[in-house]
């Protein structure tokens, strides 16, 4: 009898058990997206700035030291990411192109977590604005996007002129309507005139948007957190992105003799000048004119050395400005009692040029504008640093693969739970960026080109970066020799600052032709992915 009563004790308590995980409420996600932010955090080895919150993150999860973003401009890399698929298959390479005109029924994260039962709502920057339907892509929320109103903003300042500037004789430069429209980004030549690059100004964090835009997210954090739905809150922050605002109290915590000035300030030699632009997204603003040089030939710009204190001193004040909003993000989940029952995503959108290669901005396929920051907390997961390369397009599968959803098929991206189980584990051999360029006519003719449309594709291996760019090609379309313009091969264990295009160095034709045969190699599995 006594041993009757044990089995059934058994046998109810797996009942209990088993019904009781059929109906365990999914982890919920906090989703930080981070607009130009380079991977320069205190977890990232950088002493000098000061992220305790990034950092307070780090220690709670995963650090990709080696993720990349597939193309280092804002559009096209959200577009891939939100939707786990390369560039060349969403189409989207320019801040001009709708996503959802090239690919009516593209699946994006947000879209098939609803479908798995989550409630999904975003603020902030989560796709770029010209990339999506109504600047947010609708479909992908099942919860009202957030938006900041005038009167979400700290009381007696109003609403930021252009949604960046607070300082008076700053917002005084936008009473008049100007005749150009604003673009967010070019790398070629100005467009529009923006106002100065930086603000140092004593107001309330939520003076500013990020700020506002914060304290939204925290109330509607706390209101899903009574759903018997998981949420999926995705929260785009706009800064490092210039200009370089933040509130006063974030620009003390620097002198500015202590920012450090990019050690190569040179074009890598033996590189094709096509490699480079000449920071015509920074040209944009009042203030930098007075400050570059532009009569001499190539792509430079040449900042005199107090404006780029000024700038680096801009951008470290603005990091730390979001890192106090992450801050809050994460002592609401505390409060909440779920921060470490939750998966967190944190990421930039690609990295940023502090004038390595006389370079500032993005968009380029160099190491200071694609390697991206990506550290992802889980619950169950140890913390650790990964050195193993990952990409963009790996975030997708990752975040249903940590929420126990099946992972689509059709992703271009891997899962890097495996990586975050075991640090020394790999999961990708190379990462892949690209970038498109135009050449001048006169070169076009050169060489017999009929058409200037240009695209480097580069691959990222642990110890070498290969580029090849190609004139009127993508990977959509079989490779031809007869469209390659030019290579470039660094080698990161001797050039760590791409100071030198090795790829027609005798000592170096193995590696050339090896990173060569690779790159036809994944443009040949591109083909078959349409």
């Amino acid at each position: 009898m006594k041993k009757a009563s044990i089995f059934l004790s058994i046998i109810l308590s797996f009942i209990v058990f088993h019904g009781f995980s059929q109906n365990q409420k999914k982890p919920n996600i906090l989703f930080i997206a981070v607009d130009d932010l380079k991977p320069i955090m205190g977890c990232y080895g950088n002493k000098l700035i000061k992220t305790p919150n990034i950092d307070r993150l780090a220690r709670m999860g995963t650090v990709f030291s080696g993720n990349y973003c597939q193309q280092a401009v804002c559009g096209p890399t959200r577009a891939s990411l939100m939707t786990g698929m390369r560039p060349d298959y969403t189409k989207i390479w320019d801040l001009k192109t709708q996503m959802r005109d090239m690919n009516p029924d593209i699946l994006t994260l947000p879209q098939y977590l609803i479908s798995q039962g989550y409630n999904t709502v975003g603020t902030g920057k989560i796709y770029h604005p010209s990339s999506a339907i109504k600047q947010i892509d609708p479909v992908s929320w099942n919860t009202p996007y957030l938006i900041v109103e005038a009167k979400d903003y700290a009381a007696g300042f109003g609403k930021p002129a252009i949604k960046h500037y607070q300082r008076p004789e700053n917002k005084a430069m936008f009473l008049v309507k100007r005749q150009k429209p604003i673009r967010d980004e070019d790398d070629d030549e100005p467009n529009s005139i923006k106002g100065p690059s930086v603000e140092n100004y004593d107001v309330p964090d939520h003076a500013y948007e990020d700020g506002a835009m914060t304290l939204l997210a925290k109330e509607q954090m706390i209101k899903m957190s009574k759903d018997a739905k998981p949420f999926f809150m995705a929260v785009g922050f706009h800064k490092p992105h210039l200009p370089f605002v933040a509130p006063k109290k974030y620009w003390d915590l620097y002198n500015r003799a202590d920012m450090p000035l990019a050690t190569f300030q040179e074009h890598a030699s033996n590189a094709p000048e096509l490699a480079y632009h000449k920071s015509g997204e920074l040209r944009n603003y009042t203030d930098i004119p007075e400050f570059a040089t532009f009569n001499q030939p190539g792509n430079y710009i040449r900042l005199k050395t107090e404006k780029q204190l000024e700038l680096i001193h801009g951008y470290y004040a603005s990091v730390s400005y979001m890192d106090a909003q992450v801050g809050i993000l994460l002592n609401t989940l505390d409060s909440l009692g779920t921060l470490n029952n939750t998966i967190i995503v944190f990421w930039g959108d690609h990295g940023w040029h502090l004038g390595d290669h006389d370079l500032w901005e993005k968009h380029t396929n160099l190491e200071q504008a694609t390697r991206a920051p990506l550290i992802i907390a889980a619950p169950g997961m140890k913390s650790g640093v990964t050195q193993s390369l990952s990409e963009h397009l790996d975030i997708f599968p990752t975040i249903c693969d940590l929420a126990s959803v099946p992972v689509p098929t059709h992703l271009h991206g891997k899962s890097l739970k495996p990586l975050m189980e075991n640090k020394k584990s790999t999961v990708n051999q190379f990462a892949i960026s690209q970038y498109p360029r135009k050449l001048n006519k006169e070169e076009a003719k050169k060489k017999n080109y009929t058409n200037v449309s240009m695209m480097g594709y580069s691959m990222r291996t642990d110890k070498y970066r290969f580029t090849i760019w190609m004139n009127d090609f993508t990977t959509s379309e079989p490779f031809s020799e007869s469209k390659v313009y030019a290579t470039e091969l660094y080698d990161y264990t001797v050039d760590p600052l791409e100071k030198k295009n090795v790829v027609d160095e005798k000592s170096y034709s193995k590696v050339s032709a090896d990173m060569y045969k690779k790159m036809i190699e994944f443009f040949k599995s591109q083909e078959k992915v349409k």
